[in-house]
């Protein structure tokens, strides 16, 4: 369970384009893959725009977070939200949280890996 503060900060990074990214780098490897997935609801595909606003809506609206520790890089926190997609499908997202901002590390449908 992450602390209220936590979970006001990646809801406040999440909502701007300017304190939000999913950027692949070496360092912070991303998968953030929202025109895979379907919006639950419509089924229609996520933009760049509007899965942050999903995620947004969904931390705001009190969604469990488990806390990890990534492998990449080792030993920082990221933050973990599995909900319900569209039609039985599952979505994984990942965040991390850096220097003012937060790092969209994974938002796909999720695997049997990502339930582990």
């Amino acid at each position: 369970m992450v602390s209220n503060d936590v979970r006001i900060e990646l809801c406040r990074l999440a909502r701007s384009r300017k304190t939000r990214t999913s950027l692949f780098s070496k360092e912070r490897p991303t998968h953030w893959a929202p025109y895979e997935v379907r919006k639950p609801g419509s089924g229609d595909a996520f933009t760049a725009d509007s899965c942050w606003t999903f995620v947004a809506d969904l931390i705001e609206g009190g969604v469990d977070i488990e806390t990890i520790m990534l492998d990449q890089p080792p030993g920082k926190t990221g933050y973990v939200i599995k909900v319900d997609g569209f039609g039985g499908d599952r979505i994984y997202i990942k965040l991390q949280l850096v220097g003012g901002k937060v790092i969209g590390r994974s938002f796909h449908a999720s695997t049997n890996e990502d339930e582990k």
